[in-house]
């Protein structure tokens, strides 16, 4: 296998998630400040353009972090980024949808439409600059939403509980680079800190 890598944190997620595996892969940088994710080779590899892809053996591409995650966990069961069981892989696939769709997706459409417009403007439909900072102002809302929830649950050092999960991990790296591209940690959280010095203490955390 070979992955195609390149910066943001959708690969960030994917690296992370090799590096909870345990799994280590010749890796191609796709250099997306240049657009070289939506001409040449790559764009006939991967239709929708995105990164980052895992090209399988036989030539095949897969795309999107979270089918990117379970195709890992299925070659490599152990250790369980999803879980062993029905009921773990449910509760963990649960909480990638709702951090995906109301803050990963928000947040980053939200930098789209504002500090990084001018790069994504030329290549694709992108949500109007005040469209974006109201993007932004639902994001923060997400995440006291979360951190509210997982405060008031009172137990467990991960989004799972005791489990590290893909969860943790598309929250983490989400929430890294929503603090580099000025959307930090809204005040006023309490488990969302500490949970964050936990999970960027993982070796994991620096793939």
């Amino acid at each position: 296998m070979k992955l195609y890598d390149s910066i943001g944190p959708n690969p960030h997620v994917v690296r992370m998630a090799l590096a909870e595996k345990g799994i280590t892969l010749p890796t191609v940088t796709i250099d997306i400040r240049a657009g070289a994710n939506r001409s040449g080779d790559y764009i006939t590899k991967v239709p929708a353009g995105g990164t980052p892809a895992l090209e399988l053996d036989d030539g095949r591409c897969i795309s999107e972090i979270t089918v990117i995650a379970e195709y890992l966990e299925e070659i490599a069961p152990l250790p369980p980024i999803i879980g062993t069981t029905p009921e773990e892989r449910a509760e963990t696939r649960k909480w990638v949808r709702i951090i995906d769709l109301g803050y990963a997706e928000t947040m980053a459409n939200g930098f789209r439409a504002t500090q990084g417009r001018p790069m994504f403007e030329p290549r694709f439909p992108v949500m109007s600059q005040s469209g974006g900072e109201e993007l932004k102002v639902l994001a923060a809302k997400k995440l006291l939403w979360l951190d509210g929830h997982m405060n008031a649950r009172g137990v467990g050092d991960f989004v799972c509980g005791s489990r590290f999960t893909l969860a943790d991990i598309l929250l983490f790296c989400f929430m890294e680079f929503g603090a580099q591209v000025g959307q930090p940690l809204p005040a006023g959280t309490a488990w969302l800190p500490e949970w964050r010095a936990r999970v960027a203490a993982r070796p994991s955390a620096a793939a």
